[in-house]
């Protein structure tokens, strides 16, 4: 049941805008918990990726002295990759447009992530 419910908040999550593409909640871990991601995405790789670069982002904002990490967001020619913790034990990795107003987006993945870590 609680998966429906991670499931049902990522749907809200890519619903609340035209340019969020896809949403993953997945353990700190790597496992994929839920997913909202495009068919043919490797979601197996994409959990370890989005695990491993949230713990980088963690320690790096510890080390450079720059506090509590708020995001980890990857920019690319044809999108963002924005990953956020949702709670002690989750991310959040989101796929955004390259047009996207990041503002905006960063709101819609601040309330999805208090939403997921209230059900974890």
């Amino acid at each position: 049941m609680r998966t429906d419910m991670f499931q049902q908040a990522l749907e809200d999550l890519n619903g609340s805008t035209a340019d969020i593409e896809a949403s993953a909640l997945i353990s700190t871990d790597g496992l994929m918990i839920a997913s909202a991601l495009p068919h043919g995405m490797d979601e197996d790789r994409i959990g370890a990726m989005s695990a491993a670069l949230l713990s980088l982002g963690e320690r790096t904002a510890r080390e450079l002295a720059r506090g509590t990490l708020a995001r980890v967001l990857i920019q690319g020619e044809s999108g963002y990759v924005i990953m956020s913790s949702a709670g002690p034990e989750a991310v959040l990795t989101v796929l955004a447009k390259s047009n996207a107003k990041l503002g905006l987006i960063f709101l819609d993945i601040k309330r999805a992530a208090e939403t997921l870590t209230k059900l974890i």
